[in-house]
């Protein structure tokens, strides 16, 4: 009797445990870095961050995102989407609010931006306005080149792979190495051309909930845990899918805490 209460009580606090765990992870914020060998772009910085989904009582808690991003230094940061929480609209915070916070970016060069799923939902061209309105130049099937120094850098940007009309021919039009291109969604990748040195993506959350050896049960992905996060090499190309910064549908994740990308060229 003695041992089935003891087992009983360890189940009980392991599952209470992990509760825990999974309401707190939302509210923590990592920097996770990378350097990528391309003599092309070396000694460039750049921060991705994606999958806001920020509430309307959030504002501290964008504001650590902002100080976080320029702490880092960056040449330019690129957004990934999904600023919005168009699961629980009237729970987001209003994305004249959000934009606003979001010009407090400072870059060496400059902000760029994507929209995602949530925010084509929410109503894309009112979310595109304000972004462009605060100095943030958003992205849909064209790109921008940048002269850094010596060195010349296209960054290209198409629509959403689930709400919009993504295409990359026009997004990479007149584009010449080294190119980076945004996509929300991640599945887009096998259509990307080889030219293109790294492609950045969200979307996925990471999966929110990541599981010990099984990894994440759920992922808003047709290629599953594939392409759920992190530096992924596949026929020669390169794409880093960020965990993003927010959740969508539960408030909770687990072992996939919120995250800004650092990638450095090196």
């Amino acid at each position: 009797m003695k041992k089935s209460f003891y087992i009983f009580l360890t189940i009980i606090i392991a599952l209470s445990a992990v509760f825990l765990r999974s309401i707190t992870e939302p509210r923590l914020l990592t920097v996770r870095h990378y350097h990528i060998k391309n003599s092309e772009l070396k000694g460039i910085k750049i921060v991705f961050v994606s999958d806001f989904h920020v509430l309307k009582n959030q504002e501290k808690r964008l504001d650590k995102i902002i100080e976080k991003i320029n702490t880092q230094k960056p040449d330019i940061v690129l957004l990934g989407g999904d600023y919005i929480k168009a699961d629980y609209p009237e729970k987001s915070m209003d994305i004249k609010t959000i934009a606003k916070h979001l010009s407090q970016i400072k870059p060496k060069y400059t902000t760029l931006a994507v929209l995602g799923n949530h925010d084509y939902l929410y109503g894309m061209n009112r979310v595109k306005y304000e972004l462009e309105k605060n100095n943030i130049k958003v992205l849909m099937n064209e790109n921008v080149p940048f002269t850094i120094g010596q060195k010349t850098l296209y960054i290209a940007g198409i629509e959403d792979f689930w709400e919009g009309q993504p295409n990359i021919n026009k997004a990479l039009k007149s584009t010449k190495e080294p190119v980076i291109l945004l996509s929300h969604n991640p599945d887009v990748f096998p259509q990307i051309p080889p030219e293109v040195d790294l492609t950045l993506s969200g979307h996925t959350h990471g999966g929110q909930v990541v599981l010990p050896i099984f990894g994440a049960p759920i992922v808003p992905s047709d290629y599953g845990n594939k392409y759920a996060q992190g530096f992924v090499t596949e026929n020669n190309k390169k794409m880093i899918v960020t965990k993003g910064l927010g959740t969508s549908i539960l408030p909770i994740r687990l072992n996939c805490l919120p995250e800004i990308i650092v990638i450095d060229f090196i």
